[in-house]
């Protein structure tokens, strides 16, 4: 409300608004992931998985999955070691380590594999998940 306030009534906007707000969403995003994961409400296109029943859906399912596990766990590893790497420069707003924002990347991506994980190849069916809302 600061930022908004300040931008309408003295015409300008700190600098430190603009970049709170990127790192902000950065972080939400990153730590939703699982959670939208889990629930199985990700944006995908799922025609064939939904036409596929017996053994082929079991295997979509499990490629699916396994999918998921490697490149989200890869992803936590790349994006650690570049948060960590940006640990001598500082933000241009804030004044704080640019690596104190960027670890909601390799957290938000722990959890993703995490969540992923012990949720398993064939989670949930669409009746339990409508069973626990």
């Amino acid at each position: 409300m600061y930022g908004v306030g300040a931008r309408y009534l003295f015409n300008a906007s700190p600098i430190w608004m603009d970049e709170l707000s990127r790192y902000l969403i950065i972080g939400s995003v990153t730590l939703a992931a699982g959670t939208v994961y889990v629930r199985d409400e990700h944006m995908r296109v799922s025609v064939i998985q939904k036409a596929l029943t017996g053994p082929a859906a079991a295997l979509l399912s499990l490629y699916h999955w396994s999918l998921v596990l490697v490149l989200s766990s890869y992803v936590t590893y790349i994006s650690y070691h570049y948060a960590a790497s940006l640990a001598i420069f500082k933000t241009i707003g804030l004044g704080i380590s640019k690596s104190v924002p960027m670890f909601a990347l390799p957290i938000g991506f722990a959890m993703l594999c995490l969540l992923a994980l012990l949720q398993g190849p064939f989670g949930r069916s669409a009746d339990q998940r409508a069973a626990s809302c």
